[in-house]
């Protein structure tokens, strides 16, 4: 698990004031890194291309393109000319060592974008707008430093961004690299060091990022156990019977001890499944709104809820009235996708926005929510998946674009409640849930494009 910041500047400022370092020391170890991920990675006398523009950001380009010059084929390709402090520099410094510059972007072995960075607040002007373009047709290995050129410092993306292979950031993660229109740009990401460790200089924050290790899967240990011993989950049966018996399916594969279908009408399903038309008495978790449509009367629902048991809900549920009772209850995961969160927000009067404009200030609206229902965990889905609860806040980036397929949501709702059913605390069952989800998916054989809810289900076994 890594920490992820807002901004690095307040960072930055005290690594200079209480180690004693400058802000030039802080450059040069910036591009110290840069130069040994290119040395690492690319042949003695390959050409690199660093596009510099006029602020800081250029100015580690330049300090970079100082470090490989003597080894490479180097050239700049000044953006805008140097005009920050630094910039001018490090602009002194590639001159007395008279490294090539050029008025034209031309092919290359690897492509450094070092014209913006963190730097960007609104849009850039047509001229930038068109270097961008031109960069990201060249065929080369890009690297963005620090954050790909166009990402805005709170993740919202211009039009035309840098595309990049990597993304080499410096110091610690920055929150605005994993806003979900983001993921097209920043490529893998790596951490450069700034002259201490990271644990060094980074501070506190409430929102971290999940790594796959980070993973715990359910535990059998004991020896003199029985199904009973490892819960037994409740799901509503609806309209769409098909989704709640996907989620079903996948509980039981995740561990559940039991796994009942709770509906009113004779549903055909699986023999491994048990249905029932109430709510069986030994019930530790309860998962409701995959494919329940209007399957229940008022009545049912109050009476299948009638409960204080931990609870993960999905899907219908955001649509329907009894969502405010619903978010009354103690122990509850909410994993709604964009469109659901959005009728969330109007429903509980937090915001009345559209699905593109909380897909650009997701981290906003999230955090609204939280301060409003403190006590509820919220998974919300996505190209990265935001996970919360009060002050704590996580992402999980590992997921793909084959997992956008009907029934892939209810494969992690059933993963959830089969943890909430085995005794994890709400915000634990969302986290392994969604980290185990997308795992399933990384390793997944098949084509991204032919991942099925079956095949999910099926590779539960081998995580």
């Amino acid at each position: 698990m890594q920490k992820l910041f807002d901004e690095l500047g307040s960072l930055d400022r005290r690594c200079c004031e209480a180690f004693a370092l400058s802000e030039d020391i802080l450059m040069e170890h910036a591009a110290q890194g840069m130069s040994e991920y290119i040395r690492q990675n690319f042949a003695l006398n390959s050409k690199v291309i660093v596009a510099c523009g006029s602020g800081n950001n250029g100015a580690d380009g330049l300090a970079l393109a100082r470090l490989l010059h003597a080894d490479y084929q180097v050239e700049i390709f000044y953006a805008k000319e140097p005009s920050s402090q630094m910039a001018l520099l490090q602009a002194k410094r590639v001159q007395a060592l008279h490294i090539s510059t050029c008025q034209e972007l031309s092919s290359c072995d690897v492509l450094v974008d070092a014209i913006i960075g963190t730097g960007l607040s609104g849009s850039f002007n047509a001229e930038i707008d068109s270097i961008l373009k031109e960069m990201n047709k060249l065929q080369a290995f890009k690297i963005a430093c620090d954050i790909p050129s166009g990402i805005q410092s709170n993740g919202i993306c211009a039009q035309n961004c840098f595309v990049a292979d990597v993304s080499l950031t410096m110091g610690a993660l920055k929150k605005s690299m994993f806003l979900d229109e983001a993921k097209a740009f920043v490529g893998e990401i790596k951490v450069l060091d700034l002259g201490v460790s990271r644990r060094v200089y980074e501070g506190d924050s409430n929102w971290n990022l999940l790594d796959l290790e980070d993973l715990k899967l359910p535990h059998r240990g004991e020896k003199d156990s029985h199904k009973g011993s490892y819960g037994h989950l409740a799901l509503a049966c609806g309209n769409k019977a098909g989704a709640s018996i996907i989620s079903a399916q996948s509980a039981l594969r995740f561990g559940a001890g039991l796994v009942t279908l709770v509906g009113y009408e004779n549903v055909q399903i699986p023999e491994i499944l048990m249905y029932s038309h109430a709510l069986p008495a030994n019930t530790t978790a309860l998962a409701c709104g995959m494919g329940l449509g209007n399957e229940f009367s008022e009545v049912e629902l109050e009476n299948f809820l009638d409960n204080s048991l931990p609870m993960v809900a999905d899907a219908d549920i955001f649509h329907m009235p009894i969502l405010k009772k619903i978010l009354q209850r103690e122990d509850i995961v909410l994993t709604p996708h964009a469109k659901e969160f959005v009728s969330l927000l109007k429903i509980t009067g937090i915001a009345d926005v559209t699905v593109e404009e909380l897909q650009k200030n997701r981290f906003k609206y999230v955090e609204a929510f939280c301060a409003q229902f403190p006590h509820a965990t919220l998974l919300l889905k996505g190209a990265n998946v935001i996970l919360a609860c009060g002050n704590a806040f996580y992402i999980n980036p590992h997921g793909t674009s084959a997992l956008a397929k009907g029934g892939s949501g209810d494969v992690l709702s059933g993963l959830v409640g089969a943890l909430l059913a085995q005794g994890y605390t709400p915000l634990q069952a969302a986290i392994h849930a969604s980290l185990a989800h997308t795992k399933l998916a990384i390793n997944y054989k098949g084509a991204d494009f032919s991942l099925t809810p079956r095949e999910l289900i099926e590779g539960i076994a081998n995580l």
